[in-house]
């Protein structure tokens, strides 16, 4: 049998191994010169890994151990002193270091006039600590301390506390005295609005080139995926630019006109977060080198065997059926290799290495670019992660490459999402889509297991998830990720149902529905006419006709944009899980603006041990407490106001349910008297291991005032408030009734 095909066969095989070794060698030329290709690729993705390094040790090394969000420790002179002589300077000390600008510290007399020297700087070369010097020849009064700061995680903080001179006096400090202690509302929502937009736009730019690389090469080449990864790289450089150009004023208190002061962009330049908006700007630079490598080299057409396993692996002789591969993948489907050539192995073996050789420049760009790519997302990530609540607190060491991995995690599922759609409107295969649905999958994990330990690292007890700011935004977060994946469980749903659809699952969009054209008279029309109103009879063939060419119409123009029904389905719970994943950063932005609860529940114990520190203090003393050397207030009869303040702690104890109850006397501006009783449920005092009683002026970003108080009894104090000016006045009281069990009542209090 052999011996009698061998005549047969030799002059076709001949025929078909010279034209295939004639491929072969055209094809060999053809590699060798997009070989060169690759190498000066390499040699730049090489370079573009080694500038991405630097940047990211630059990051990384100016991220120290530290306690999120500085809190103020104590004051000299003490808040509510009085003192018998005028200090020289006054010095104020935070848990964490600090970065000070020309007006961190300013301090006014009792008519709102600066008596402070100015340019306040650290005492002692401690970063942890603010002095600035006082003027000579103070008179007695009332003098009111402002004061502004940036933590060491870039947060700015403020107050504002009392102290008197000789005695206390009512003071007038102006509004324009307070107005740069206070944030701009306008700059404040700009600045926010730019971060939302510049964590939006790295999850664009990192997801939409991660899901070009991962799963669907081919759609570098298209339009409408270019756009995308362009819309995403630009945003994140004006949103950069931006919030670089905002820090200056949203740090100062000052107005929108400040955003083009340089030497407040010098100055933030030189803060943490300065150098990471800097790097960033650095690293989007090298973004828009990777990303003209990303399209120019996975966006060029594939030539020769690489083209037609692209196209489905088309047989090229004889009669040989036409594969289906999945469109915009690059893999072959399987079509035969055509029969003419009796399916010589020899021959199948070259086009299959001829297939390879034509593929190998494509697979050894991605791989580069693949690289490239992930080092680059994870540089960007740290100038987040290195200015922000992982930067400083507790295990900064595991803290700070969790968050970087949380970033990178983030947008690769979120961007990806944006491209899904964009893929799906593209006409892409059900094989990209359960690609990419498993690396959302592998994402989330990441998401949940970094996020959950972000949550433990930041709240710090299961009270300060409600009990603080941070901890509701945590939830409100949490809820926003459950209701995304139960999107995405839907979409998994429609993806099996493209799954199972041989024709739309290939990408190969159906026949065109065609109908049936009938004649329509003048008589027809115009009972058409009636039926769009509803008065004509439903069941007019010609009407019927007319409704089912509209509905063929939409069908097939749904197709050509490749929106068969089960794509559109997908397409609409894709679009509806980024709608809520936009609501997921928008709740980012908010978190990380917000001080963790474990922070709060420090700078809460940080101030009481401050009062305690003040009521504790001597009575001539630069540092003297308002009980020590402070005369009792004048009360006035008949301007007595008390506040009732009903409290829960949650706690099982006899104390941790009842009634607060405050009262000031004259009630006024200046020095007010003060009287804190506590009482259970059945109207007898109740003792509490700590109370704190603070008074803020939200208009004014003046407060928290604590009040050091003294205990006159079971459950009642007495201390004595200043409160500098007129306005809506917020009352704060403390409780914690055990040691895990506390909580915290206000109330409005009117003053002037």
């Amino acid at each position: 049998m052999l011996m009698g095909r061998t005549p047969k066969a030799r002059p076709a095989t001949a025929r078909a191994a010279t034209g295939v070794r004639t491929t072969t060698r055209s094809t060999t030329r053809t590699a060798t010169a997009r070989t060169a290709a690759p190498g000066l690729l390499g040699r730049r993705i090489t370079g573009l890994l080694g500038v991405l390094g630097a940047v990211l040790a630059l990051l990384l090394a100016g991220a120290g151990p530290a306690s999120a969000h500085a809190a103020l420790q104590s004051t000299d002179p003490a808040q509510n002193a009085v003192l018998p002589v005028a200090p020289q300077t006054v010095t104020l000390t935070f848990s964490e270091a600090v970065s000070l600008s020309s007006d961190s510290v300013r301090v006014l007399d009792p008519a709102g006039r600066a008596v402070d020297s100015g340019s306040p700087a650290h005492a002692d070369g401690k970063d942890n600590t603010a002095r600035v010097g006082l003027g000579t020849g103070l008179a007695n009064g009332t003098y009111t301390i402002a004061w502004r700061a940036v933590s060491e995680d870039s947060h700015p903080i403020g107050g504002a506390f009392t102290f008197s001179i000789g005695a206390p006096s009512a003071t007038t400090v102006s509004t324009t005295a307070l107005q740069s202690a206070e944030a701009d509302g306008l700059v404040a929502a700009l600045y926010g609005t730019g971060r939302t937009v510049a964590y939006a736009a790295f999850a664009l730019l990192a997801g939409a080139a991660g899901f070009v690389l991962l799963c669907w090469p081919a759609g570098a080449s298209r339009r409408p995926v270019q756009r995308l990864l362009m819309t995403g790289w630009v945003a994140l450089l004006v949103s950069t630019v931006a919030v670089l150009m905002l820090r200056g004023p949203y740090e100062r208190g000052s107005g929108i006109g400040k955003a083009f002061d340089l030497s407040l962009v010098r100055a933030t330049l030189d803060e943490r977060i300065g150098t990471a908006l800097a790097a960033r700007l650095l690293l989007l630079a090298a973004s828009g080198v990777f990303l003209s490598l990303l399209v120019g080299q996975l966006g060029l057409p594939q030539g020769g065997g690489a083209k037609a396993a692209a196209s489905g692996g088309a047989g090229t002789t004889g009669t040989g059926t036409a594969g289906t591969g999945t469109a915009g993948t690059g893999k072959p489907g399987p079509g035969t290799a055509g029969a003419g050539t009796d399916g010589d192995p020899e021959e199948a073996e070259l086009r299959e290495l001829e297939r390879r050789a034509a593929e190998r420049p494509q697979r050894e760009a991605r791989l580069g670019l693949g690289v490239a790519g992930l080092v680059l997302a994870v540089a960007l990530s740290a100038t987040w992660a290195g200015a922000d609540h992982a930067s400083v607190g507790i295990q900064v060491w595991l803290a700070l490459p969790l968050g970087m991995l949380h970033l990178v995690a983030m947008a690769l599922w979120l961007g990806g999402l944006a491209a899904m759609l964009v893929g799906l409107r593209e006409g892409i295969g059900a094989e990209v889509a359960d690609r990419f649905s498993k690396i959302a999958f592998g994402a989330v994990l990441v998401l949940v297991g970094t996020g959950v330990y972000q949550s433990w690292r930041g709240v710090g007890s299961w009270g300060a998830l409600t009990g603080t700011d941070y901890g509701r935004l945590l939830l409100v977060k949490t809820g926003c990720v459950i209701a995304m994946l139960g999107v995405a469980w839907m979409s998994r749903t429609w993806l099996a149902r493209l799954r199972a659809a041989p024709e739309e699952a290939a990408g190969a969009a159906p026949e065109p529905v065609a109908v049936a054209a009938a004649p329509v008279s003048a008589a027809d029309t115009s009972s058409t006419d009636t039926s769009s109103t509803g008065g004509a009879d439903t069941a007019d063939p010609v009407r019927q006709t007319q409704l089912a060419r509209q509905r063929a119409a939409r069908a097939n123009a749904d197709r050509d944009r490749g929106l068969t029904p089960t794509r559109a389905g997908l397409r609409r719970s894709v679009l509806v899980e980024a709608a809520v994943a936009v609501a997921v950063l928008v709740v980012t932005t908010l978190l990380t603006n917000s001080p963790p609860g474990r922070v709060a529940g420090e700078v809460a114990a940080a101030a009481a041990n401050g009062a305690a520190t003040t009521s504790g203090g001597t009575t001539g003393g630069t540092t003297g407490g308002a009980t020590g050397g402070a005369p009792a207030p004048q009360t006035v009869p008949g301007r007595t106001v008390e506040l009732k303040l009903p409290y829960d702690t949650k706690g099982r104890t006899p104390n941790a349910k009842g009634t607060a109850t405050v009262t000031l006397n004259p009630a006024g501006t200046g020095s007010n008297e003060v009287h804190l009783k506590l009482d259970g449920t059945d109207g007898s005092p109740v003792e509490v291991p700590e109370v704190e009683l603070a008074f803020t002026l939200p208009d004014r970003d003046l407060g928290p005032l604590t009040v050091p108080l003294t205990t006159e009894g079971t459950g009642r104090w007495t201390g004595t408030a200043q409160l500098p000016l007129a306005g809506n006045w917020v009352v704060s009281v403390v409780i914690r009734s055990s040691d895990i069990d506390q909580t915290t009542e206000i109330k409005q209090l009117k003053i002037g």
